[in-house]
């Protein structure tokens, strides 16, 4: 019943979201588009439950090419390639509204780990592959626990606690901390220590 209560929460919230603030995700698409050359969205591959891969949506908030110039992959908080309208969205981490569709979709849930790059798992130990027996989320235990200013030692161990903790209320307390998390998170929570993001 949890699961099927999970799954009710991530359609009706996603459709929302999606259907409510229509006009605001048609707006940030103009501005992309008229703010630097190159498509509205970024699509990249990622490894969803079990591993299976899925294409994972984003607005773009870099340049068109990115991942091939610069740091590639990473993202630092002065990184040249960041867009004005892009810089915004990443702020309020606007840029993963897409990632709603990919809810709709069941390819992700709004809670549980971020989604990793492919490569990643690919290199995964056995106590990292514990994060992929749960959907990949918008957000997470993790995400409302420091973000990217702990290590990637710490999220992995976040993530594997909700995996072996889940449930659909500490799915909805997670939610709850999102927000003020967004809203509030300092460069540290967004870039790190480091000032970098392996998340592009």
């Amino acid at each position: 019943m949890q699961r099927v209560a999970k799954r009710l929460l991530d359609v009706t919230v996603a459709g929302l979201v999606l259907g409510g603030l229509a006009p605001l995700w048609a707006a940030i698409g103009v501005a992309i588009k008229l703010g630097s050359p190159g498509p509205v969205l970024y699509r990249q591959l990622r490894a969803g439950r079990n591993g299976r891969p899925f294409v994972a949506l984003k607005f773009r908030s870099m340049t068109a090419g990115a991942e091939g110039r610069g740091l590639g992959l990473q993202v630092a908080h002065d990184d040249a390639r960041l867009t004005p309208v892009g810089r915004a969205l990443r702020r309020f981490a606007l840029d993963e509204v897409p990632q709603l569709v990919n809810v709709l979709r069941g390819e992700m849930s709004l809670v549980g780990p971020r989604p990793a790059l492919l490569s990643q798992v690919e290199r995964y130990t056995p106590l990292q592959r514990r994060r992929l027996e749960v959907a990949p989320g918008l957000t997470g235990w993790a995400q409302v626990n420091g973000r990217n200013s702990i290590s990637w030692d710490k999220r992995i161990e976040l993530d594997a606690w909700y995996a072996d903790h889940w449930s659909f209320w500490l799915d909805v307390a997670i939610l709850f901390r999102t927000i003020p998390e967004v809203l509030l998170a300092s460069r540290e929570k967004l870039y790190g220590a480091s000032g970098v993001t392996p998340d592009l």
